[in-house]
């Protein structure tokens, strides 16, 4: 699986500090330290940035290429920082990214197309996001992968995004991304490539409750057929489950369950309670975080206590 790394994200305050001072060698290190982590792509997080954006992308972009040669991600809203980035790549980017909304969709296409670029394209229309898996995979339908033809882009090079939400104020519909995953991968012959920004799931949860959160989406939609992921590099722990899912390797007791949740969701099952250790308490809390984010556990900060 592709891991995008996050890190260099303009929210950030050492991030938005050393782009406002120019101060290349703080994110050179970022750059270089999360591919040594397991990022296959940088994602270069810029912001709007409507008055700056097309001096900041392209230094940023020459700034990581300097000491790393993986392809980028330049994400901003700001298209002309998009083009201007896209001038000093050198290799094909991935653009961060095209909604369903006719204003930005086709242009963000016909950037991809001219500069051979991949597209994260949101399913996300004018009205926002729909609530269900049949809705987002209707976008994806009838908006982004037309435009995407349109355009001249491959099919295999539109990065579908479900866009995960929140658990903690749309707890409903946290299910529904992973059967969007599964969706997308039926709508076209080659399926298209398809990608979650991982951490949306546990915004707003208390620290040491996100990481297993997290990381049990990710389990989830990986077994549904997801491709690339939006993340943390530096989760280790998170790095190890993906190797376990990817190894099927069941050395361990929770090792045995993280292969079995992915296998329950690749066929379309529960994940069988009988296989969780009782007394271990990182299966039992795997096992909850599992129920929560099918929406069978009610979420509140303290659902592994309750």
């Amino acid at each position: 699986m592709l891991i995008i790394g996050e890190n260099i994200h303009i929210i950030a305050p050492p991030v938005k500090a050393a782009i406002e001072a120019r101060d290349a060698k703080f994110l050179q290190d970022l750059a270089r330290r999360q591919v040594e982590a397991g990022a296959g792509v940088v994602d270069l997080n810029i912001g709007p940035q409507k008055k700056l954006g097309a001096e900041i992308m392209p230094w940023l972009v020459e700034a990581v290429q300097q000491v790393t040669d993986v392809p980028l991600s330049l994400d901003t809203t700001n298209l002309a920082a998009m083009e201007a980035g896209l001038q000093k790549c050198a290799r094909p980017a991935l653009l961060n990214s095209a909604s369903a909304d006719p204003a930005r969709l086709d242009s963000v296409m016909r950037l991809a197309a001219r500069y051979g670029a991949r597209v994260i394209a949101l399913t996300m229309g004018v009205d926002g996001i729909p609530t269900t898996a049949d809705g987002r995979a209707a976008i994806a339908l009838d908006a982004l992968l037309p435009a995407a033809e349109a355009a001249g882009v491959p099919v295999e090079d539109v990065y579908l995004d479900p866009l995960v939400l929140t658990v903690n104020c749309n707890q409903d519909v946290a299910h529904e991304s992973v059967e969007a995953i599964r969706m997308f991968k039926m709508l076209a012959d080659p399926p298209p490539t398809t990608v979650v920004g991982l951490s949306n799931i546990s915004n707003g949860c208390p620290p040491e409750t996100r990481p297993l959160i997290n990381r049990t989406m990710l389990v989830m939609v990986l077994g549904a057929g997801l491709d690339s992921a939006i993340a943390d590099p530096f989760d280790t722990a998170q790095n190890e489950w993906i190797r376990i899912v990817e190894q099927r390797d069941t050395h361990s007791p929770l090792g045995s369950l993280v292969v079995a949740l992915y296998d329950a969701v690749a066929a379309m099952e529960e994940l069988d309670s009988g296989l969780v250790d009782e007394s271990d308490p990182e299966q039992v809390a795997l096992y909850k975080t599992y129920r929560m984010l099918c929406n069978e556990v009610i979420y509140a900060d303290s659902y592994l206590r309750i």
